[in-house]
């Protein structure tokens, strides 16, 4: 699979980890102007979503294909563990760090942070299921062999 042009949106890849940069705006925040805990899912799912792009997993080219091999095919999230370690504020830039822990047949888990200035302020495992007609699905070859590859490469140069 064939690593597209980064868009500056995207963020990028890091030593085996996508790190995508947020800013907080007041839609974020609750009355008291600090991040709304549902705010972070949506960093998590942009950073999830800009990491396969990035691994060269276009969705709309993605779902085009895949949707011919499993039609009624999707991704799920499976299970999600977090914990909510410190406040983030309107105006704030946060990194959104995404790295694949472990790939299976029809599932990924990623470990997920959202970071400002070096302090961890959210953590998340999440996993992820590929899905057709409601029953788990092996995940594309070209997709695991992609994020497998991308794990094994952060490992070596010092990952978790």
């Amino acid at each position: 699979m064939d690593r597209p042009q980064p868009n500056l949106l995207d963020g990028e890849i890091r030593e085996g980890r996508h790190v995508m940069a947020v800013r907080v705006y007041f839609e974020d925040t609750d009355f008291t102007k600090i991040v709304y805990h549902a705010s972070y899912l949506r960093f998590m799912e942009r950073g999830r979503s800009n990491y396969l792009r990035l691994l060269g997993a276009n969705h709309r080219a993605l779902f085009e294909q895949t949707e011919q091999e499993t039609p009624g095919f999707t991704f799920v999230v499976r299970s999600m563990a977090i914990e909510f370690l410190k406040p983030a504020y309107m105006d704030d830039v946060l990194d959104v760090v995404t790295e694949v822990t472990e790939v299976k047949g029809a599932s990924v888990t990623q470990r997920q942070q959202v970071i400002r200035d070096g302090q961890v302020l959210v953590e998340a495992t999440v996993r992820v299921a590929f899905v057709c007609d409601g029953r788990a699905r092996p995940i594309p070859k070209p997709l695991r062999a992609a994020m497998d590859a991308d794990r094994i490469r952060g490992r070596a140069i010092g990952g978790t």
